[in-house]
C-alpha cells in the first residue's frame, strides 16, 4: 500500500518536473539559458524544453523598442549659465546575450551615460545657441550614446531633449527681449505698411493722370479727325456739284445764275451793306425771267415815258421837309 502511494508520488513529481521543462517564448522576447551558471544557448520565440535541475532561465529580455523618460540634468552653458535639461531615450536590445552580461542594471548605466554625455555636449555651448539647436544636440547625443551602449547590447535610436529649464532671471530677461523683439517687428510692418500704402496710392494717382491724359489726347484726335473729315465732305461736295455742271455743259446763263444764288445767300437780311458788281444790272437784263425767280431784280418791263409834273403849290413851311425827304431818299438810294 505504501509502495503504490509513494510511486503515486513520484509520477505526480515527474509530471510536474517534465511540464516545468516545457517553456513556451512569447513574440518579440528572448530568453537566457545557463548551464550549471555558464551560458548555455539564447531562446527566441517558440517551443523550447529545458534539462531540468542542470538548466535554468537566467533572464528575460524584451527585444521591443523602449522609452526611458530620465529626470532632468543639472549643466552649466559655455557662458556660465546653470539650467536643467529634461531628455527622452528611445533603445531597443540587438543582442540580449551582452544586455545580460555586459553591464550590471544596464537602464541605469544608459541614465548615468546620458547625463555625461549631456554635460559635455551643453558647455561647449552658450545659452543661445543651446536653446536653438535641439537638433544638433539630439543627433550628437544619438551617436555619442549608440557607439557607447555597442558593448551593452543595446541600439539607442533616437534622443530627444524633453524640455530646457533655465533659472528664473534669464526667463525675465528672455520673455523682455521676446517682447522687445516682437514690438520691434510690430513697429517694422506698420512702417512696411505704410510705405507700401503711399507707394500705392502714389501709383494709382499717376495711373490716372496718365489715363486721364491718353483720355484727353483720344478725345482731340477723333475731335480733329471729325473736323478734319466733315472739311473733306464740304469740299469733297463742292467739288462734285462743280464736277456734275461740268459734266452737264452749263453755259454761262447758268453760271450767272448760280452766282447770283449765292448773292441772294450772301443778302439773307444779316448783312447791312452789300456791294453790287458793276455788271449786276445786265447780268439780270440777260437773264430775264431767271432774276424774277431769284427775287433781285423786276422783269416788268419799265415805262419810260416821261410824265407830266403837276405843278405843286408853294409852301414856304414844307419846302425845307421836301428838302428833307428827297435827302434822306438819296442817301437810302447810296446805301
Amino acid at each position: 500500500m505504501l509502495f503504490a502511494i509513494f510511486m503515486i508520488v513520484l509520477a505526480i513529481l515527474l509530471i510536474g518536473i517534465v511540464i516545468s521543462c516545457v517553456q513556451v517564448v512569447p513574440q518579440a522576447y528572448a530568453y537566457i539559458v545557463e548551464f550549471f551558471g555558464s551560458y548555455r544557448t539564447t531562446w527566441e520565440h517558440g517551443l523550447h524544453f529545458k534539462i531540468p535541475f542542470v538548466e535554468r532561465i537566467a533572464s528575460r529580455v524584451s527585444l521591443k523598442e523602449q522609452v526611458c523618460d530620465f529626470a532632468p540634468s543639472s549643466v552649466i552653458t559655455k557662458d556660465n549659465v546653470t539650467m536643467k535639461i529634461d531628455t527622452v531615450v528611445y533603445f531597443k536590445i540587438f543582442d540580449p546575450r551582452l544586455y545580460t552580461y555586459g553591464v550590471d542594471r544596464p537602464v541605469s548605466a544608459l541614465e548615468n551615460l546620458n547625463a555625461t554625455t549631456l554635460r559635455n555636449i551643453i558647455g561647449g555651448m552658450e545659452l543661445d545657441q543651446t536653446l536653438t539647436s535641439r537638433d544638433i544636440i539630439n543627433a550628437q547625443m544619438q551617436q555619442i550614446l549608440d557607439v557607447a551602449t555597442d558593448a551593452w547590447g543595446i541600439k539607442v535610436t533616437r534622443v530627444e531633449l524633453k524640455n530646457i529649464i533655465p533659472p528664473a532671471e534669464i526667463q525675465s530677461a528672455m520673455e523682455k527681449q521676446m517682447k522687445a523683439e516682437r514690438e520691434k517687428r510690430q513697429t517694422i510692418l506698420e512702417a512696411s505698411a505704410h510705405k507700401e500704402s503711399v507707394v500705392a496710392r502714389a501709383e494709382g494717382d499717376k495711373q490716372a493722370k496718365i489715363l486721364a491724359a491718353e483720355a484727353e489726347r483720344d478725345a482731340q484726335i477723333a475731335l480733329a479727325e471729325g473736323r478734319a473729315r466733315s472739311i473733306a465732305l464740304v469740299y469733297e461736295a463742292e467739288a462734285n456739284g462743280l464736277k456734275a455742271l461740268k459734266e452737264a455743259n452749263a453755259d454761262a446763263s447758268v453760271l450767272k445764275l448760280k452766282g447770283l444764288e449765292a448773292l441772294k445767300n450772301v443778302a439773307d437780311g444779316r448783312a447791312t451793306k452789300i456791294y453790287m458788281p458793276t455788271d449786276l444790272a445786265g447780268v439780270i437784263s440777260s437773264l430775264g425771267l431767271v432774276s424774277e425767280a431769284t427775287g433781285l431784280g423786276d422783269a416788268t418791263p419799265v415805262d419810260k415815258t416821261p410824265k407830266p409834273e403837276l405843278p405843286a403849290a408853294a409852301d414856304p413851311c414844307c419846302d425845307d421837309d421836301e428838302k428833307s425827304e428827297e435827302t434822306r431818299r438819296m442817301a437810302g438810294t447810296l446805301e
